[in-house]
């Protein structure tokens, strides 16, 4: 059934509500630090996902249940159990928030308080929640395949990024045991626990009876591809970058680009989507609690419920990680709970309520346009190259802008040199001395090479300049990294109109593939870092004859 009729949602809606809600929060929240990682994780994957098929052919047993819990189990343990409903979904609607206040501010609205972010994603998600269910079908009719066909080109778009060495690796310092692919497959479900809500809703969709295939299919393309992504990701990163990494989905698509520096940036197109994942599913536990107070005779939900969401995310506990209390949750109350009511409910034998799907959309398109915290892009500056030297004085930065005079009291007269360069103790204090003294912002999306001086490669102050770089989300990793004795004199150097970026980058790119040069990228600094605590061979600049060479042997 492919449209939706009699004021109900088609097959081919809901299973596309279901990739919106899920896809996003697994591939964040799941491969994450102590998640599902590797082959173990990969094979709990097929492990759970054979359980799930299992699963459905008894959630679609319990659904009349569902329809009016008070009648089946009584009115106090019919409350009751949609009391622990509300529970499961204002702590994942207070912990999807948490997550979104963590990569909104780093990766996408620079500078705006996380209270505020939190304030206008819970209005837009929970306003017209009480709405008619097939604005959400038609919605998800329209944004479910897209959000599908992004995801997957962007795993292919990371094919190129990926080396076989780090397979290996993998393989060599992975151990695959019983114990953590179970351990694996039952975090997987404690995820997918959420599909045990469905059934509030299963009057609301066309041949109710016949719905399983369709569960089953979202169950199995949502496996499908956080299995392929725990392969991509060791893949790409190196395994043991892998396990420091907290949310490594974020950054997976910072090292790719097209020949030809096409649409270099697609980790900005990657972070869309799963944005966009995430508010809708968002928007989706806000209507599942509408159904719950409905169907267990609780009252309304309308205003309170965001309120309290709200609340809880304003809330820290100290020395208790949201992450770890969320997971504790699942596994240990909310799952077997679950199970348990579902068995009551075998045993003992339509209302619309959904949001307005068009605010969520139009909410995407303006934080997608407001990057940065809404600077228009005649206020920034964007720097294409950036050099690095290190003394016992302190840090020097080297921003290779075109016609700014430098912040340290160079003269305007001088302002044609295309070089920033800025001193400080550290890179907080490099920073502060930027906004001081300068009245564009600092636009880092457009770095192409990276200069670090000799002596601090021979020195161990690199590690914290990486340390730096990697808390820039706006900094790509396929960024190339050179060296030299004098980088401030290279990062001036300007020859026919090119900057240094501009040159370095056609050095290495502007060539047929038999005559390409194979440059050093910050990804693959990063992974020599995290493998054996070392700095990579990194190609040298040498200026010679006022001409730039570059020796890659």
């Amino acid at each position: 059934m492919k449209f939706a009729e009699n004021n109900r949602i088609s097959h081919r809606q809901l299973y596309r509500q279901m990739i919106l809600t899920f896809l996003a929060p697994f591939l964040v929240c799941l491969p994450g630090k102590n998640g599902i990682q590797g082959m173990n994780g990969f094979w709990g994957i097929v492990l759970a996902a054979s359980v799930l098929i299992l699963y459905v052919f008894i959630l679609l047993r319990v659904t009349s249940g569902y329809s009016d819990m008070v009648r089946f189990l009584g009115s106090f343990w019919g409350r009751i159990a949609g009391v622990f409903f509300l529970v499961y979904i204002i702590f994942t609607a207070a912990y999807i928030l948490k997550i979104l206040e963590q990569i909104i501010p780093r990766w996408l609205l620079m500078g705006i308080p996380s209270g505020w972010i939190s304030f206008l994603v819970i209005v837009v998600c929970s306003i017209g929640t009480e709405k008619g269910i097939q604005r959400r079908g038609r919605m998800a009719e329209i944004s479910g395949g897209l959000l599908l066909a992004g995801v997957l080109l962007m795993m292919v778009l990371c094919l190129g990024q990926i080396r076989v060495d780090y397979l290996q690796e993998m393989a060599e310092a992975e151990r695959i045991s019983g114990a953590s692919v179970v351990q694996g497959g039952y975090l997987f479900l404690c995820g997918f626990s959420g599909v045990g809500l469905l059934p509030f809703i299963m009057r609301d969709v066309v041949r109710p009876g016949s719905v399983g295939k369709t569960i089953i299919g979202a169950i199995l393309t949502v496996g499908g591809i956080l299995a392929g992504v725990l392969v991509l990701l060791p893949a790409v990163f190196g395994w043991n970058r892998l396990l420091t990494e907290e949310y490594p989905i974020l950054p997976l698509l910072a090292g790719a680009a097209l020949p030809g520096n096409i649409l270099a940036r697609f980790d900005v197109l990657w972070m869309g989507f799963l944005l966009y994942g995430l508010l809708f599913a968002l928007g989706s536990l806000f209507y599942y609690g509408h159904q719950v107070m409905e169907k267990c005779h609780l009252g309304t939900a309308k205003y309170w419920m965001a309120a309290l969401v709200f609340g809880l995310s304003l809330l820290e506990v100290s020395g208790i990680a949201v992450r770890t209390f969320y997971r504790n949750y699942l596994e240990t109350i909310f799952v077997p709970g679950l199970l348990f009511i579902q068995v009551l409910l075998l045993f003992c034998g339509r209302k619309r309520k959904t949001r307005k799907t068009t605010i969520v959309a139009l909410a995407v398109f303006i934080l997608a346009l407001n990057g940065c915290a809404g600077i228009e892009p005649e206020k920034r500056m964007y720097p294409l190259a950036l050099g690095a030297e290190w003394s016992e004085d302190g840090w020097t930065l080297i921003y290779g802008m075109p016609e700014l005079p430098s912040a340290e009291g160079q003269e305007k007269e001088e302002s044609q040199n295309s070089v920033l360069s800025i001193k400080g103790n550290d890179f907080d204090e490099i920073e502060k001395i930027y906004n001081r003294s300068q009245e564009k912002y600092l636009d880092m999306g457009h770095l192409q090479v990276l200069i670090l001086k000799n002596q601090l490669v021979q020195s161990e102050h690199w590690k914290e300049l990486l340390a730096y770089l990697e808390k820039e989300p706006l900094i790509g990793e396929n960024v190339y990294v050179f060296r030299s004795e004098y980088p401030e004199q290279i990062m001036k150097w300007n020859k026919n109109g090119s900057s240094t970026g501009e040159y370095l980058l056609g050095i290495l790119e502007n060539r047929i593939p038999e005559q390409e040069k194979n440059g050093v990228t910050l990804r693959q600094v990063y992974q020599q870092h995290y493998e054996n605590n070392t700095l990579l061979d990194i190609p040298e600049i040498i200026l010679q004859d006022e001409e730039i060479q570059v020796c890659l042997e």
